[in-house]
């Protein structure tokens, strides 16, 4: 691996790429560390405390790199872009105009993107308003502010502060995504996640949890060892094609399969289900309607949290599974190309044969993903091991899949250049 990193910066086109990265990332970090106009040091501490009191803030904080809890310029993080992505993505099935923008190349994609970016903006506007109120809120709760101590003026800038903090986050991520190496938002993600470890690992100590930390990073390993072993698992579905004759050249005769992923959504089901679950949570924050105060603390922790947390996580393995693959399009495509499933007839009996296949193996990747996402918490909430909160799967099953990809695509590079790549 170490020579394999060396090789990569012996190539000039190559280590611009991951010095550019780099320095992007440096960039992002730097804003994180930013306070918005108009708050102050007693502020930032008190927000601190309550970031960790809260679940829902915390994960939020955690995605953002602990910008949320010290209200920084890049407090909203990458999370608006990350859903008005997902959005667009489920709007492609249901609106037919943004399904053939989708379907036109670079050209239409450059449409969707630019949507896209309309609708972080959107996004982000929303989700500033109900920051600010949820932080004036808190800080009135602790004794740092009084109620409504924010004028007009202040909360006007602090919201155009936020979106412009957003809009410069999607535009680091794209930069990254065209100049440098890997996912840029991935990337920023990844960033993010890893920025707040040695801080917490720190903290554990200091708490005297030292046992319980070094327990957990051997776990870790373990984990990391099943993560990469379902990312990597697939089923292969055999395909033949058959025999063309055109003038003197014979085509196809050859046999090659479809691999489908276990756990092909990814991260993103455990993202969707914590949005849904953790929105009442929040809403219960900061307001004083009791009956959503009190859907909010039973939603928040607890064999509701957790059950209620599988299911969603389950359904959404499957939604999401079924907006990026679709069988009848890829059994038509296989018919067009002369290609066929031993043993299946073509056309609706092949779609039907990967639409089952698809849903049996879907199944325990859901599995997968609700346990990384549910043992920590369940552990976290009986042991109240600050590691667990701030490190548990959801942040390693991110961190291994943004690290895959990232070596895959220096792998592929490395390759074309006749070097070594990451695997062997």
């Amino acid at each position: 691996m170490l020579e394999a990193l060396a090789n990569a910066f012996r190539v000039p086109d190559l280590r611009k790429k991951i010095l550019f990265t780099l320095g992007i990332i440096a960039l992002y970090r730097l804003g994180a560390h930013i306070p918005v106009p108009g708050v102050s040091r007693a502020m930032v501490t008190a927000l601190t405390a309550a970031t960790k009191d809260q679940a829902a803030l915390g994960l939020l904080n955690l995605f953002s790199g602990g910008a949320l809890q010290t209200f920084a310029i890049f407090a909203l993080g990458i999370m608006p872009y990350i859903t008005s992505s997902i959005i667009m993505q489920l709007l492609q099935a249901v609106i037919p105009k943004f399904e053939a923008w989708s379907k036109e190349g670079e050209t239409g994609q450059r449409k969707l993107t630019q949507i896209t970016r309309y609708l972080t903006l959107g996004l982000g506007f929303v989700e500033s308003i109900g920051l600010i109120a949820t932080f004036e809120n808190t800080l009135s709760k602790s004794g740092v502010l009084p109620t409504g101590a924010f004028d007009w003026l202040t909360r006007v800038l602090i919201l155009f502060t936020l979106m412009a903090g957003t809009a410069f986050i999607m535009w680091m991520g794209e930069l990254i995504t065209q100049r440098g190496i890997g996912n840029g938002m991935s990337l920023l993600i990844f960033a993010n996640i890893v920025a707040r470890f040695p801080g917490t690992l720190v903290e554990a100590f200091q708490l005297g949890q030292w046992y319980w930390a070094v327990a957990i990073i051997i776990a870790a390993f373990g984990i990391i060892f099943a993560i990469v072993a379902m990312e990597r698992a697939q089923r292969r579905i055999p395909v033949q094609y058959a025999k063309r004759v055109v003038g003197r050249k014979v085509f196809g005769g050859v046999g090659t399969y479809i691999p489908l992923k276990l756990n092909a959504a990814n991260v993103v089901p455990i993202i969707f289900a914590s949005s849904v679950l953790n929105f009442p949570v929040v809403l219960a924050g900061f307001s004083n309607i009791g009956w959503l105060t009190s859907v909010g603390n039973v939603l928040a922790k607890g064999p509701v949290n957790w059950l209620s947390m599988a299911l969603l996580i389950v359904f959404f393995s499957y939604f999401y599974t079924a907006l990026i693959f679709n069988p009848i399009d890829l059994a038509d495509n296989l018919r067009k190309q002369g290609g066929f499933i031993p043993g299946v007839r073509p056309g609706k009996a092949t779609s039907s044969y990967i639409e089952n296949v698809l849903n049996r193996i879907t199944l325990p990747g859901a599995a997968f993903l609700a346990l990384v996402a549910i043992v920590p918490t369940i552990l976290f909430q009986q042991t109240q091991i600050t590691l667990l909160q701030q490190f548990g799967g959801t942040s390693i099953l991110i961190m291994v899949g943004v690290a895959l990809e990232t070596m895959t695509q220096l792998e592929s590079q490395l390759k074309m250049r006749h070097y070594d790549g990451f695997f062997k």
